[in-house]
Protein backbone atom coordinates (compact mmCIF):
# COMPACT_ATOMS: atom_id res chain seq x y z
CA UNK A 1 0.00 0.00 0.00
CA UNK A 2 1.37 3.47 -0.94
CA UNK A 3 -0.77 5.37 1.26
CA UNK A 4 1.07 3.25 4.50
CA UNK A 5 4.32 4.53 3.17
CA UNK A 6 3.46 8.07 3.22
CA UNK A 7 0.87 8.01 6.49
CA UNK A 8 2.66 9.15 9.47
CA UNK A 9 3.54 6.00 11.28
CA UNK A 10 1.90 4.97 14.61
CA UNK A 11 2.45 2.45 17.25
CA UNK A 12 0.63 -0.55 16.48
CA UNK A 13 1.05 -1.64 20.83
CA UNK A 14 -1.65 0.99 21.51
CA UNK A 15 -4.72 -0.59 19.44
CA UNK A 16 -3.63 -4.57 20.24
CA UNK A 17 -5.82 -5.45 23.46
CA UNK A 18 -3.60 -7.38 25.35
CA UNK A 19 -0.34 -7.35 23.65
CA UNK A 20 1.92 -9.72 26.17
CA UNK A 21 5.47 -8.43 27.26
CA UNK A 22 7.74 -9.30 24.24
CA UNK A 23 11.09 -11.52 24.74
CA UNK A 24 13.86 -10.81 22.57
CA UNK A 25 17.44 -12.40 22.59
CA UNK A 26 20.52 -10.39 21.18
CA UNK A 27 23.79 -12.91 20.60
CA UNK A 28 26.51 -10.34 19.87
CA UNK A 29 25.06 -7.44 21.68
CA UNK A 30 27.81 -5.39 21.40
CA UNK A 31 26.51 -1.66 21.19
CA UNK A 32 27.32 0.09 18.18
CA UNK A 33 25.17 3.24 19.44
CA UNK A 34 21.85 3.83 21.17
CA UNK A 35 19.35 2.70 19.21
CA UNK A 36 21.36 1.35 16.32
CA UNK A 37 20.07 -2.33 17.84
CA UNK A 38 17.67 -3.77 15.18
CA UNK A 39 15.02 -4.18 17.54
CA UNK A 40 15.16 -0.87 18.59
CA UNK A 41 12.16 0.67 17.84
CA UNK A 42 10.51 -2.31 18.98
CA UNK A 43 11.68 -2.30 22.40
CA UNK A 44 10.75 1.51 22.41
CA UNK A 45 7.35 0.95 21.62
CA UNK A 46 6.00 -2.00 23.73
CA UNK A 47 7.62 -3.46 26.77
CA UNK A 48 10.35 -5.92 26.13
CA UNK A 49 12.87 -8.12 28.08
CA UNK A 50 15.82 -8.12 26.57
CA UNK A 51 18.38 -10.76 27.26
CA UNK A 52 21.84 -10.14 25.36
CA UNK A 53 25.22 -11.66 24.67
CA UNK A 54 28.76 -10.52 24.34
CA UNK A 55 32.12 -12.38 25.16
CA UNK A 56 34.57 -9.58 24.29
CA UNK A 57 35.16 -8.67 27.94
CA UNK A 58 35.39 -4.78 27.33
CA UNK A 59 32.32 -4.78 25.44
CA UNK A 60 30.55 -6.45 27.92
CA UNK A 61 31.50 -4.20 30.71
CA UNK A 62 29.94 -1.48 28.82
CA UNK A 63 26.80 -2.98 27.99
CA UNK A 64 26.59 -3.63 31.83
CA UNK A 65 27.29 -0.02 32.95
CA UNK A 66 24.62 1.14 30.44
CA UNK A 67 22.05 -1.61 31.60
CA UNK A 68 18.53 -0.09 30.85
CA UNK A 69 15.26 -1.79 32.97
CA UNK A 70 14.99 -5.34 31.63
CA UNK A 71 18.21 -5.64 29.81
CA UNK A 72 19.84 -8.38 31.30
CA UNK A 73 23.42 -9.12 29.64
CA UNK A 74 25.62 -12.39 30.11
CA UNK A 75 29.25 -12.95 29.08
CA UNK A 76 29.03 -15.93 27.35
CA UNK A 77 30.43 -17.47 23.95
CA UNK A 78 27.08 -18.81 22.49
CA UNK A 79 27.25 -22.02 20.01
CA UNK A 80 26.30 -26.00 20.21
CA UNK A 81 27.81 -26.10 23.15
CA UNK A 82 31.46 -27.47 21.84
CA UNK A 83 35.11 -26.05 23.30
CA UNK A 84 36.03 -23.94 20.32
CA UNK A 85 38.66 -21.25 19.68
CA UNK A 86 37.84 -17.54 19.87
CA UNK A 87 39.72 -14.93 17.82
CA UNK A 88 39.76 -11.97 19.54
CA UNK A 89 40.50 -8.87 16.63
CA UNK A 90 41.43 -5.33 16.77
CA UNK A 91 37.93 -4.17 16.13
CA UNK A 92 36.14 -5.95 18.79
CA UNK A 93 33.13 -6.15 16.14
CA UNK A 94 35.12 -8.38 14.13
CA UNK A 95 35.70 -10.96 16.74
CA UNK A 96 34.74 -14.77 16.12
CA UNK A 97 34.42 -18.23 16.85
CA UNK A 98 36.00 -18.72 13.19
CA UNK A 99 39.39 -17.19 11.82
CA UNK A 100 39.10 -14.12 9.69
CA UNK A 101 40.49 -15.43 6.96
CA UNK A 102 42.63 -12.80 6.01
CA UNK A 103 43.53 -13.92 1.89
CA UNK A 104 40.40 -12.96 0.64
CA UNK A 105 39.70 -9.95 3.25
CA UNK A 106 42.84 -8.02 1.63
CA UNK A 107 41.06 -8.65 -2.19
CA UNK A 108 38.76 -5.41 -0.48
CA UNK A 109 38.71 -1.77 0.97
CA UNK A 110 39.05 -1.35 4.41
CA UNK A 111 38.33 -5.13 5.44
CA UNK A 112 41.58 -6.71 5.99
CA UNK A 113 42.50 -3.97 8.24
CA UNK A 114 39.34 -4.33 10.74
CA UNK A 115 39.65 -8.46 11.52
CA UNK A 116 43.38 -8.16 12.47
CA UNK A 117 43.65 -11.23 15.09
CA UNK A 118 44.83 -9.65 18.44
CA UNK A 119 45.12 -13.26 20.61
CA UNK A 120 43.40 -16.30 20.87
CA UNK A 121 42.42 -18.60 23.26
CA UNK A 122 39.81 -21.53 24.22
CA UNK A 123 36.32 -21.43 25.42
CA UNK A 124 33.46 -23.29 26.19
CA UNK A 125 30.09 -22.46 23.88
CA UNK A 126 27.23 -22.24 25.45
CA UNK A 127 23.77 -23.62 23.68
CA UNK A 128 20.71 -21.19 24.63
CA UNK A 129 18.78 -24.00 24.71
CA UNK A 130 20.55 -24.95 28.35
CA UNK A 131 19.49 -21.06 29.59
CA UNK A 132 15.99 -21.46 31.19
CA UNK A 133 15.65 -17.58 31.35
CA UNK A 134 15.18 -17.71 27.71
CA UNK A 135 11.94 -20.09 27.64
CA UNK A 136 9.14 -18.18 25.98
CA UNK A 137 11.76 -15.95 22.95
CA UNK A 138 9.99 -14.19 21.02
CA UNK A 139 12.65 -11.93 18.71
CA UNK A 140 15.91 -14.19 18.10
CA UNK A 141 18.75 -11.87 16.61
CA UNK A 142 22.35 -13.61 15.93
CA UNK A 143 25.47 -11.37 14.67
CA UNK A 144 28.56 -14.10 15.48
CA UNK A 145 30.62 -13.29 12.59
CA UNK A 146 30.04 -16.64 11.05
CA UNK A 147 29.01 -18.93 13.69
CA UNK A 148 25.48 -18.22 13.53
CA UNK A 149 24.26 -21.46 12.73
CA UNK A 150 26.16 -22.72 15.52
CA UNK A 151 24.10 -20.83 17.57
CA UNK A 152 20.95 -21.60 15.96
CA UNK A 153 22.29 -25.25 16.53
CA UNK A 154 22.61 -24.96 19.87
CA UNK A 155 18.73 -23.53 20.23
CA UNK A 156 16.53 -26.16 18.72
CA UNK A 157 13.83 -25.91 21.47
CA UNK A 158 14.18 -22.26 21.49
CA UNK A 159 13.50 -21.90 17.89
CA UNK A 160 10.51 -23.73 17.86
CA UNK A 161 9.00 -20.72 20.08
CA UNK A 162 10.49 -17.85 18.05
CA UNK A 163 8.44 -15.61 15.86
CA UNK A 164 11.54 -14.17 14.01
CA UNK A 165 14.76 -14.56 13.60
CA UNK A 166 17.00 -11.45 12.49
CA UNK A 167 20.79 -13.19 11.42
CA UNK A 168 23.56 -11.28 9.82
CA UNK A 169 24.66 -14.13 6.71
CA UNK A 170 27.74 -14.19 4.90
CA UNK A 171 27.77 -15.02 1.21
CA UNK A 172 31.41 -15.56 0.51
CA UNK A 173 33.84 -16.84 3.10
CA UNK A 174 34.99 -13.94 5.43
CA UNK A 175 35.97 -16.65 8.24
CA UNK A 176 37.73 -19.68 7.57
CA UNK A 177 35.28 -22.57 7.59
CA UNK A 178 32.40 -20.72 8.02
CA UNK A 179 28.48 -21.86 7.10
CA UNK A 180 27.13 -19.57 4.69
CA UNK A 181 23.93 -17.96 3.76
CA UNK A 182 22.72 -21.34 1.78
CA UNK A 183 23.54 -23.43 4.83
CA UNK A 184 21.76 -20.84 7.21
CA UNK A 185 18.40 -20.96 5.10
CA UNK A 186 18.14 -24.83 4.62
CA UNK A 187 18.40 -24.92 8.76
CA UNK A 188 15.75 -22.23 9.27
CA UNK A 189 13.83 -23.07 6.72
CA UNK A 190 13.58 -27.00 8.12
CA UNK A 191 12.49 -25.52 11.58
CA UNK A 192 9.42 -23.99 10.20
CA UNK A 193 10.94 -20.39 9.21
CA UNK A 194 10.07 -18.70 5.67
CA UNK A 195 12.73 -15.83 4.41
CA UNK A 196 11.10 -12.28 4.41
CA UNK A 197 13.73 -9.82 4.01
CA UNK A 198 17.17 -9.86 2.96
CA UNK A 199 19.72 -7.15 3.06
CA UNK A 200 23.32 -6.72 1.23
CA UNK A 201 26.66 -5.38 2.00
CA UNK A 202 30.17 -5.67 0.88
CA UNK A 203 32.82 -3.60 -0.26
CA UNK A 204 34.81 -2.82 -3.21
CA UNK A 205 37.63 -4.64 -5.04
CA UNK A 206 41.21 -3.07 -4.64
CA UNK A 207 42.70 -0.87 -6.31
CA UNK A 208 39.28 0.73 -6.89
CA UNK A 209 38.17 2.90 -4.48
CA UNK A 210 34.00 4.04 -5.23
CA UNK A 211 32.97 7.61 -4.68
CA UNK A 212 36.04 8.14 -2.73
CA UNK A 213 34.59 5.71 0.08
CA UNK A 214 36.46 2.88 1.45
CA UNK A 215 33.49 1.19 2.68
CA UNK A 216 31.29 1.91 -0.19
CA UNK A 217 30.45 -1.50 -2.35
CA UNK A 218 30.10 -1.84 -5.98
CA UNK A 219 29.38 -4.85 -7.26
CA UNK A 220 30.18 -8.03 -4.80
CA UNK A 221 28.09 -8.77 -2.06
CA UNK A 222 29.96 -9.94 0.79
CA UNK A 223 27.71 -10.25 3.81
CA UNK A 224 23.91 -8.87 4.81
CA UNK A 225 20.89 -9.17 7.42
CA UNK A 226 18.21 -11.67 6.61
CA UNK A 227 15.12 -11.50 8.63
CA UNK A 228 12.79 -15.06 8.40
CA UNK A 229 9.54 -15.25 9.93
CA UNK A 230 6.93 -18.26 10.95
CA UNK A 231 5.65 -19.92 7.83
CA UNK A 232 2.91 -17.34 6.62
CA UNK A 233 1.04 -19.96 5.41
CA UNK A 234 0.86 -21.59 8.27
CA UNK A 235 -0.09 -18.73 10.81
CA UNK A 236 -3.35 -20.32 11.08
CA UNK A 237 -1.31 -22.56 13.60
CA UNK A 238 -0.13 -19.50 15.68
CA UNK A 239 -1.65 -18.81 19.11
CA UNK A 240 -3.94 -15.28 19.17
CA UNK A 241 -1.02 -14.18 21.40
CA UNK A 242 1.74 -14.90 19.02
CA UNK A 243 0.21 -13.41 16.39
CA UNK A 244 -0.42 -9.97 17.84
CA UNK A 245 2.90 -10.40 18.86
CA UNK A 246 4.36 -11.36 15.24
CA UNK A 247 1.91 -8.39 14.07
CA UNK A 248 3.88 -6.20 16.54
CA UNK A 249 7.75 -7.27 15.39
CA UNK A 250 6.96 -6.77 12.15
CA UNK A 251 5.16 -3.12 12.49
CA UNK A 252 7.58 -1.97 14.51
CA UNK A 253 11.02 -3.68 13.64
CA UNK A 254 10.79 -3.45 9.88
CA UNK A 255 7.75 -1.34 8.67
CA UNK A 256 6.73 -4.79 7.05
CA UNK A 257 3.27 -3.92 7.70
CA UNK A 258 1.69 -6.04 4.49
CA UNK A 259 2.80 -9.06 6.22
CA UNK A 260 1.56 -7.79 10.10
CA UNK A 261 -1.63 -7.18 8.39
CA UNK A 262 -1.79 -10.63 7.20
CA UNK A 263 -0.79 -11.71 11.42
CA UNK A 264 -3.75 -9.75 12.05
CA UNK A 265 -6.43 -10.85 9.49
CA UNK A 266 -5.49 -14.86 11.45
CA UNK A 267 -6.28 -13.31 14.92
CA UNK A 268 -9.72 -12.00 13.86
CA UNK A 269 -10.52 -15.03 11.95
CA UNK A 270 -9.51 -17.14 15.06
CA UNK A 271 -11.27 -14.74 17.93
CA UNK A 272 -13.82 -12.90 15.74
CA UNK A 273 -11.78 -9.47 16.69
CA UNK A 274 -11.92 -6.68 13.63
CA UNK A 275 -7.99 -5.56 14.50
CA UNK A 276 -7.06 -5.95 10.69
CA UNK A 277 -9.90 -3.33 9.40
CA UNK A 278 -8.83 -0.91 12.21
CA UNK A 279 -5.35 -1.50 11.19
CA UNK A 280 -5.99 -0.85 7.68
CA UNK A 281 -7.68 2.03 7.97
CA UNK A 282 -4.57 3.81 10.26
CA UNK A 283 -1.84 2.86 7.83
CA UNK A 284 -4.51 4.78 4.91
CA UNK A 285 -4.36 7.68 7.64
CA UNK A 286 -8.10 6.92 8.41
Amino acid sequence: MNNAQNAPFFNIAQMLPGLPRLKIVDVGAMSLGEGTDAYSPLANATPCDVYGFEPVAAEFAKLKASAKPGHHYLPYFVGDGSARTFYECNFAMTSSLFEPNSALLAKFQNLEELARVQKTYPVQTTRLDDIPELKGTDFLKADVQGAELMVFEGATRLLDEVLVVHAEVEFVELYKGQPLFAEIDTYLRSKGFALHLLGKAGRTFKPLVFMNDPNAMLSQILWGDAVYVRDFMLFDRLSGQALLKMATILHETYRSVDLAAVALDAHDRQHGTQLQPAYLRKLGGG
